[in-house]
């Protein structure tokens, strides 16, 4: 685990060849093949070293999300553990991190009418000069009016999260807040979890180059290619919103990277603060060397199978 730009991939690389494991990615956007450049997607050559799950097998048309990921995380982990002693899983989506380690709440699933008239209410304000803006707007208002308990304890900009308040309210007619028991489902496998860490100023300097490096790697053309698809939830995400509002001439593209590089250093401290509340990650040095930081996993894997026993 770790915040975005820490250097998860290459260390669950080199993991993954220890064990003689495939990796579990547990990322709620590279599961998209049409856009691998912006989520940092492990390339061709990184997937050929070690066998990948959940990376590019999904279109940016459908829907997805944790609760569908658990379901199908889990019934491929049963297929894994068969064949496997250790499983590697990585990515920087909390929410998916938590579906397999402490499972979700089982939700109804909200109706295509419903889905279909939030989709209408933002297709209406992203008519509006300060679409985002406008949608965000509308978001927070009407979390605060149906369910005042999740709105001062959800991330108060994340649309995303906000939205599936909205649909749970209106699906169920209750608030989303009563529907979340919190209740930890037991797993049949043992879970060691280990994030990677490094200094503030040193992972905002990543970040910021990581954005320039996607940039000449292609991810204006990869925008491009999915702007007439830009209403997707898929691509409701940091890169491609600063990207969309660029193209529609709301600042230019000097601007947009810019914004692409804070809103990144936001959500990796997002990602920490979540990260920080779980007591049980053991927290490694992402600066070490990934021969060390391998043997550390390795020992902590012995020390808690002697301490199952």
């Amino acid at each position: 685990m770790g915040p975005t730009g820490v250097g998860k991939t290459e260390l669950a690389l080199r993991v993954a060849e220890h064990f003689g494991s495939p990796i579990v990615s547990c990322d709620s956007r590279q599961v998209f093949r049409e856009i691998p450049i912006g989520t940092a997607a492990p390339t061709a050559e990184e997937q050929k070293r070690v066998k990948h799950y959940f990376v590019g097998t999904r279109s940016i048309e459908e829907d997805y999300n944790a609760g569908q990921y658990e379901r199908d995380a889990m019934e491929l982990l049963d297929k894994l553990f068969a064949e496997h002693e250790v499983v590697v899983m990585t990515g920087g989506s909390m929410l998916y991190a938590d579906a397999v380690c402490k499972g979700l709440d089982d939700l109804p699933n909200v109706p295509a009418d419903i889905r279909k008239k939030v989709a209408y209410l933002r297709s209406l304000l992203e008519g509006k000069e300060e679409s985002r803006e406008e949608w965000l707007k509308w978001l927070q208002s009407e979390v605060r009016r149906l369910d005042p308990e999740y709105w001062e304890e959800v991330d108060q900009q994340n649309p995303a999260r906000l939205a599936h308040c909205v649909e749970m309210c209106l699906t169920t007619g209750k608030p989303y807040s009563e529907l979340r028991t919190h209740s930890r489902k037991e797993r049949p496998f043992r879970i060691v979890k280990v994030g990677l860490e490094r200094p503030r100023a040193e992972l905002y300097a990543r970040i910021d180059e990581r954005v320039k490096q996607m940039m000449a790697d292609g991810l204006l053309e990869e925008a491009k290619a999915v702007y007439p698809q830009r209403h997707l939830n898929s691509l409701q995400t940091v890169g491609y919103k600063e990207l969309f509002a660029y193209l529609d001439g709301e600042y230019d593209l000097d601007r947009a990277i810019e914004l692409i590089q804070q809103n990144s250093r936001h959500y990796a401290k997002r990602q920490m603060t979540w990260f920080r509340r779980d007591e049980a990650i053991h927290w490694l040095n992402a600066k070490d060397e990934y021969e060390k930081n391998s043997d550390i996993i390795d020992g902590l894997l012995r020390a808690d199978s002697v301490q199952e026993e």
